[in-house]
C-alpha cells in the first residue's frame, strides 16, 4: 500500500510540474521581455524534461528506454490520480461558480 501511496503522489507531481512549468514557461517567452525570455525557455525545457520522465514512468518510452522499476513505475496509479485531478478541478469550478452566482446576486 506504502509503495502505491508513493507512485501515485510522484507521478501526479511530476504530470502537473510538467505541465505547469510548460505553460509557465510559454507565458514567459512570449509575454516577457530581455532576461525573462531566457527564463521562460528554460522552463519550458525543464518541463519537458520532467515530462519525459513521467511518460518513462508511465511505461509509454518501453521501447526506447526499457521497462520503469521500482519508484518510477506508475503504470497502474496513473489513471487513478487523472481522475482524482480531474474531480478536484470539477469540484473548484462549481463551487467557485455558486460563489460567485450569489455575489453576484447580492
Amino acid at each position: 500500500m506504502e509503495v502505491n501511496l508513493v507512485n501515485q503522489f510522484l507521478s501526479m507531481l511530476t504530470l502537473v510540474f510538467a505541465i505547469a512549468s510548460i505553460i509557465a514557461g510559454i507565458f514567459t517567452a512570449y509575454f516577457g521581455s530581455g532576461k525573462s525570455r531566457a527564463v521562460g525557455g528554460i522552463l519550458v525545457i525543464i518541463g519537458l524534461l520532467v515530462f519525459i520522465i513521467f511518460l518513462y514512468g508511465a511505461n509509454f518510452l518501453s521501447g526506447f528506454m526499457g521497462t520503469p522499476e521500482g519508484i518510477l513505475d506508475f503504470q497502474g496509479t496513473i489513471v487513478q490520480g487523472v481522475v482524482a485531478i480531474v474531480g478536484a478541478v470539477v469540484g473548484a469550478a462549481i463551487a467557485l461558480g455558486i460563489f460567485l452566482l450569489a455575489i453576484m446576486k447580492a
